[in-house]
């Protein structure tokens, strides 16, 4: 019994790093979003103030990405 408790908690340590795979990919999004924003701004200047409210609501929506694999994170480790 003592090694099934163990193998299921290996699982959820595996499962929980594989979860945090989510953060690095909205630390990508987020880069991407902002280099995107970047670029235009230096080829439009005029337009760039309009863009900003777009821009930060693409970096929420990356955050809260990497938030929720977070959370998952910490579920699959504590939660047994």
């Amino acid at each position: 019994m003592a090694v099934e408790g163990d193998l299921v908690h290996m699982g959820a340590l595996i499962g929980a790093g594989l979860a945090c795979t989510g953060m690095g990919g909205a630390a990508v999004g987020v880069g991407h979003v902002v280099g995107n924003y970047l670029s235009g701004a230096l080829r439009n200047p005029s337009a760039a103030g309009g863009q900003t409210a777009t821009m930060f609501i693409g970096i929420a929506f990356s955050e809260a990405l990497g938030i929720f694999s977070f959370l998952v994170a910490l579920l699959l480790m504590y939660a047994q």
